[in-house]
């Protein structure tokens, strides 16, 4: 029960076995600690925000382009409509000035073409401004969308930078007072206590308590509490379930 990973029995002041608690309950709390640095929800706000704007960034540059190509459109439908206009205009003026009756109906005939002429592409043209003026406002409202997001984010980011320094500071309080816990530990049963914490997902030692080992939340048989009871207070215990140092306290139940 009391042996290390070489087999060899391990010995330890009961009040050196009981500090190995005060380590590992400092080590659980700068665990604690990383664990949610990487879980923080102000993290995750920030990720979605980000992802957001990116979102965000993609769809303006898209109403961009559509506001940019309809303007294209509209002038060259502008275009269009100004210069059937003058063609009649000229048509208009020539009118005057004919006498010649073959040559008035034709100018008469090309007139009315010119007039239906002008009169789609006047549709055309109110079409195109419509859906320019719809192209303009959906690229506005995505541009205040941007702006509402950039603040949220701004926002996001300093509530995630307190968050991670409040944790930063609670995690250096935990490692220091750690640090100065495993000072008072031998340095053999504070090596035992690593390896088994780093095989054990970060629990080396567990105190006995009313007969159960609180590592791995099992119940002592009572051969096991037999052995434990008759063994020496400096010999350090072992789990035989978890195989984590079992330090008895006065609440062990022996």
């Amino acid at each position: 029960m009391g042996d290390d990973p070489e087999g060899c029995a391990l010995n330890a002041d009961p009040q050196d076995q009981v500090t190995l608690l005060e380590v590992q309950r400092h080590d659980l709390e700068v665990d604690r600690a990383k664990h949610r640095r990487a879980s923080l929800p102000e993290a995750a706000r920030v990720a979605a925000l980000e992802s957001t704007a990116k979102a965000l960034d993609d769809d303006i540059t898209r109403a961009a382009v559509e506001v940019s190509d309809l303007e294209a459109e509209q002038r060259k439908a502008d275009a269009d409509v100004d210069l059937v206009r003058q063609r009649a205009e000229k048509d208009k003026a020539l009118l005057e000035t004919i006498n010649d009756a073959k040559q008035l109906t034709n100018l008469q005939h090309e007139l009315e073409s010119l007039a239906r002429r002008q009169a789609e592409l006047e549709d055309v043209e109110l079409e195109v401004m419509e859906r320019l003026e719809a192209a303009q406002k959906s690229h506005s409202a995505l541009l205040a969308d941007r702006d509402t997001v950039a603040a949220d984010l701004a926002e996001a980011r300093v509530a995630l930078a307190n968050a991670m320094a409040d944790l930063a500071d609670e995690e250096g309080i935990a490692a220091a007072a750690r640090t100065a816990a495993a000072e008072r530990v031998p340095a053999d049963l504070l090596g035992l206590y690593d390896k088994l914490r780093a095989d054990n997902a970060g629990i080396g030692a567990a105190a006995l308590h009313r007969g159960r080992c609180e590592g791995c939340r099992i119940e002592l048989t009572p051969v096991d509490l037999g052995r434990i009871r008759e063994a020496p207070p400096t010999e350090v215990i072992r789990c035989e379930e978890c195989r984590r140092i079992l330090v008895r306290t006065a609440e062990s139940g022996l």
